[in-house]
């Protein structure tokens, strides 16, 4: 079987672009009600120099993003401690702060940041500690900040160190698209470019522990998966099948890929073992059967089929082998993707005609419209199952958007330049100092 896959490892050097082109910008564009009013001091420096990042504002813009979290202006503090002595809390009870947020950067190559968070109405402190990070990664350090304070104040595990992976596409007039698949921070900066092309490129997503990423490119004349390895560029062309090859997704312990191939004819599931090159036919049927995304324990896969004349999301059981229908409600649900809970699926929905990201409980069958704009598509959804991100459009230009899988917090990320598609937010990456 091995014989069948074109498995060339090659360097992705020759295809990177010296200039990171889709930086994303947000647009906050709703939060909760009554969000927790916190006071996020500006870190003191002591270190040479100048401070090589403004921990404070990036951990500011993380919390407010979240839409669960109202940061006092610094235009409005009464003043800026940085160590517990300094503290004056009657000062940022008069600003209605009811967490205030201190701490100090220190380093040279490698930096330290202590922080502390304190109730200011209890007067008690929350939590404190420290995080390190080499100079280049200070944006790093005061993401995981920010998720230990998004963990401590909610109870869920903060998901702001984590990346995006995203296909930016810049119209060439009388000339073919340029697409750029990009890596950047939940937030959209630091974008870097990890393979440009006139060809097409779609289905980004993720292995399982971060380090590698697998996608369809269309740079051999037809679609081919491939998957990148992070740290060394390393890529290797897994399929090379006449018809489809695309909708690529990891299993949950890394070891599989399913995949969506036509080489037999009709569209269909297949799985990919990754380490023999063994392929397992998963589905046979007639009608299409595509976007196959993986339950987290491994024991069964959703998929999108045609079989009852529209699209709806469809379960494999791997144990049983048995097929089930998982959608009823509306005529059109597909492209699901599953919470690490394995309850909340984020899929797209039509209704009224259009096409929205929606959330289904797989316990309860309910199915909650999570979106209000009309060409929704490709949902992503946070590792810790909080925020779902997907691709629609803003004056007819294609962006990214995000909204919480409870619908009160929602914000935009469209690019500078161009458009912006098939977004894939990553696992939990693995800390490095």
């Amino acid at each position: 079987m091995k014989a069948f896959f074109l498995s060339v490892v090659v360097s992705v050097a020759t295809f990177l672009s010296p200039v990171a082109r889709a930086e994303l910008v947000i647009e906050i564009t709703q939060g909760i009600d009554n969000p927790t009013v916190i006071a996020i001091s500006p870190f003191a420096w002591e270190g040479p120099g100048v401070a090589p990042e403004d921990v404070a504002f990036v951990i500011q813009n993380d919390l407010y993003r979240s839409g669960q979290f109202a940061p006092v202006a610094r235009e409005n503090m009464l003043g800026t401690p940085s160590r517990d002595e300094d503290i004056f809390f009657r000062d940022w009870r008069m600003v209605n702060a009811q967490y205030l947020l201190i701490g100090r950067l220190s380093g040279e190559q490698t930096l330290t940041a202590d922080f502390a968070l304190y109730d200011v109405n209890k007067q008690t402190l929350v939590i404190q500690g420290s995080e390190q990070a080499v100079r280049g990664e200070v944006r790093t350090l005061a993401h995981r900040i920010a998720d230990r304070v998004y963990t401590a104040l909610t109870g869920i595990p903060g998901a702001f160190a984590t990346k995006l992976l995203y296909v930016a596409v810049t119209p060439i007039p009388g000339e073919k698209d340029y697409y750029e698949l990009t890596l950047a921070d939940s937030d959209g900066a630091r974008p870097r470019v990890l393979l440009a092309s006139r060809e097409p490129i779609l289905a980004p997503t993720w292995s399982p522990d971060a380090t590698e990423i697998a996608y369809v490119s269309f740079e051999t004349s037809r679609p081919a998966i491939f998957r990148q390895n992070l740290q060394t560029g390393a890529r290797e062309q897994l399929t090379a099948f006449r018809g489809l090859n695309g909708s690529p997704s990891w299993s949950p312990d890394g070891k599989r890929m399913a995949m969506v191939l036509s080489k037999d004819g009709n569209p269909d599931i297949y799985v990919l073992d990754l380490e023999t090159y063994a392929l397992e036919r998963i589905t046979r049927h007639y009608d299409i059967d595509t976007e196959p995304t993986w339950m987290p324990d491994g024991k069964s896969l959703l998929f999108t089929s045609d079989r009852p004349g529209r699209p709806q999301i469809y379960r494999y059981d791997f144990v049983t082998g048995l097929t089930d229908r998982v959608t009823y409600e509306g005529s059109y649900n597909a492209r699901a993707r599953v919470a690490q809970d394995g309850r909340n699926v984020v899929l797209v929905h039509q209704q009224d005609g259009d096409y929205k990201i929606a959330v289904l409980d797989l316990e309860t069958r309910r199915l909650t419209a999570l979106t209000s704009t009309d060409l929704d598509e490709s949902p992503s959804i946070a590792p810790n199952g909080s925020m779902v991100l997907y691709a629609t459009k803003q004056a007819g230009r294609g962006i990214l958007a995000a909204v919480s899988v409870d619908g009160g917090a929602r914000f935009n990320l469209p690019a500078r330049d161009g458009e912006v598609r098939e977004p894939s937010w990553s696992p939990y990456l693995p800390k490095t100092p």
